[in-house]
């Protein structure tokens, strides 16, 4: 199956030298400074249009060492398909050309996880996991991903242990396939609030995955009613990054729509965290 771009001209540009231009304005940031490239383990990443979280994304994805293929974990915004889906095989095209998806790595992960299923339908429109890809692109040379998408539900009990189930079968499949693998979820944070409500909350979410804390993560969602659009893939990429060894991790970048519209009355937040 090939996987063509879903939102190339809307959330980044089509036009392949307009969009290397804007990552490299993206990841500039690193460029221009001594900076410590880690062996990272889990990821949160942005997935606005550029011009909003690119900065963010960037600035992130730049710390990523080296990496053989990449688990992109998503919220589904879409509604279709599955509730947990991931894609076995197939290739993703972007305007900087063609990602494939790591088949051994993939069937490995759905063995390992009772939770998951394979379908394309999910994956086929959303933009979550596609916004991710040129910056890969662009850091790396040769690289495969797996792609996930997790519906939003509200953050209980149960769904935390539909979380656990499917992080820690995604670290019992990269410990047996052997490949160096970086995890990363693709979530914004407060969506459409003042800045300073965005701010508060976002700080709080924050703190908790910078704890490594998924438990925390959903509790303080819930009670706070955090309006976080990937808590789901978060708390995943949590429980297989702490399943792989995790023990540090780093807020690279934290910023708001406002910060770039000067519009500050209702914001989307946005962050960047590695692990490793």
């Amino acid at each position: 199956m090939i996987r063509n771009p879903a939102v190339a001209g809307q959330f980044y540009p089509l036009s392949k030298d307009v969009l290397v231009e804007q990552i490299k304005e993206c990841i500039q940031i690193n460029d221009k400074k001594e900076v410590e490239k880690q062996d990272v383990l889990g990821v949160l990443s942005p997935h606005a249009g550029y011009i909003y979280s690119g900065k963010v994304a960037g600035k992130t994805l730049s710390m990523i060492k080296r990496a053989d293929s990449f688990v992109i974990i998503g919220p589904n915004h879409t509604g279709l398909g599955k509730d947990f889906s991931i894609m076995k095989e197939g290739i993703w095209r972007t305007p900087l050309g063609e990602v494939r998806v790591d088949n051994l790595l993939a069937k490995e992960i759905l063995l390992n996880s009772k939770n998951l299923s394979e379908d394309p339908t999910s994956h086929k429109y959303e933009h979550s996991i596609e916004v991710q890809i040129p910056f890969l692109q662009m850091l790396f040379k040769d690289f495969q991903m797996v792609p996930i998408t997790i519906k939003h539900y509200i953050p209980e009990k149960n769904f935390l242990l539909i979380c656990e189930e499917i992080g820690r079968g995604i670290a019992n499949a990269i410990k047996k396939v052997g490949e160096k693998v970086v995890i990363i979820a693709s979530s914004d944070l407060t969506h459409y609030e003042p800045q300073a409500y965005a701010n508060k909350n976002d700080n709080i979410a924050l703190n908790a995955i910078l704890e490594l804390n998924p438990e925390k993560l959903f509790k303080e969602v819930k009670e706070r009613e955090i309006s976080m659009c990937g808590f789901g893939p978060v708390a995943i990429m949590l429980f297989a990054s702490k399943e792989l060894g995790a023990k540090k991790s780093l807020l690279v970048e934290y910023m708001t729509s406002g910060d770039v519209t000067g519009d500050f009355s209702q914001v989307v937040g946005y962050g960047g965290i590695i692990i490793w």
